[in-house]
């Protein structure tokens, strides 16, 4: 079974990149929209991640493999 070890040290990784792309964006008029761009960038990409990730983990559907006559295992 695996554990939720992957999900926290990813989420950690990314929160780190979030405060890199905070605070190293050069000052400009824009300042303000490339950092919400690049937070909400690595937001999305985490979050596709860990549904991704917790969808292989728990599946909705159980797969079943189906017995055709005349087939063995």
């Amino acid at each position: 079974m695996a554990s939720v070890i992957p999900v926290i040290f990813i989420l950690a990784v990314v929160l780190g990149l979030i405060a890199c792309g905070y605070l190293f964006v050069p000052k400009g008029p824009h300042q303000t929209t490339i950092r919400t761009a690049i937070m909400l960038t690595f937001a999305s990409c985490y979050l596709m991640w860990m549904v991704t990730y917790m969808a292989q983990l728990h599946p909705l559907i159980t797969p079943y493999r189906s017995i055709k006559s005349g087939e063995s295992l």
